[in-house]
């Protein structure tokens, strides 16, 4: 069988075919990536745009609030205090503190992320002005809980130590049933003692997804032109 003015040779072929169906098909991915990712920006961007409003009741849909600025009243459960590996904006190691605020209104327990602390400041005690009790004010972001990557270890719940926000985790560590899988990232009003420091929410969102596209189907068509010149010369040097 003749093809493009030539006669496919069969391990090139085998070897083409598959290759370049799979590089077309993650070029593919990462375009219907970008538009995913074009959506989740502007999902965020809408959210961060409105002003604070008081988090509902009840068990809330977390992807539907994901970056709303959101307002809470409450008090701190600082016995079931967890601390989360993370690094500041400037790339320090250390650890966001995450506390459950018991409502004002009586409708449950939130999951608060406080803030981020170096490792010197892990120790409550090390911190205590920063331990506030009574009724506060909390106002965030909200953020869903995270997802496991196949890198990332096991949590150890006995020393305290969570790689991930594992929000379903922390909520059953703690015995409370009553509070959304999601969690509020305080914002960065300073705190008495100055930790833990909020305003750590991560809101740059990478979109690299069309330059991934451009590069597996100019691979693609790279892989396609080598193809045919090749069998091209073969045919000539047959001649």
């Amino acid at each position: 069988m003749t093809i493009f003015g030539f006669r496919p040779a069969f391990w090139p072929t085998v070897i083409t075919v598959p290759a370049l169906v799979l590089l077309l098909c993650l070029g593919t991915w990462q375009v219907q990536r970008l538009f995913w990712k074009l959506d989740l920006i502007e999902h965020m961007e809408r959210g961060l745009a409105t002003e604070p409003v008081a988090l509902p009741p009840g068990k809330l849909d977390a992807h539907e609030w994901m970056y709303r600025r959101v307002t809470l009243r409450g008090t701190f459960d600082y016995s079931h205090e967890f601390h989360m590996l993370a690094h500041s904006e400037r790339g320090n190691f250390g650890y966001l503190i995450i506390v459950p605020m018991k409502r004002a209104d009586g409708q449950g327990h939130v999951l608060v992320r406080r803030g981020w602390v170096p490792p010197e400041l892990k120790a409550v005690e090390s911190r205590a002005a920063g331990q506030v009790t009574g009724e506060v004010s909390v106002t965030g972001i909200v953020h869903v809980p995270g997802i496991r990557g196949w890198m990332i270890p096991d949590a150890d719940p006995k020393a305290n130590l969570w790689y991930y926000a594992d929000a379903q985790a922390m909520l059953a560590q703690a015995g409370i049933q009553d509070a959304p899988l999601l969690f509020i990232d305080a914002d960065a009003t300073p705190v008495p003692g100055g930790w833990p420091r909020g305003g750590h929410a991560r809101l740059n969102i990478p979109n690299n997804h069309l330059a991934y596209a451009f590069t597996w189907y100019s691979a693609a068509v790279v892989l396609a032109v080598i193809y045919v010149l090749w069998h091209r010369r073969r045919q000539r040097d047959q001649l």
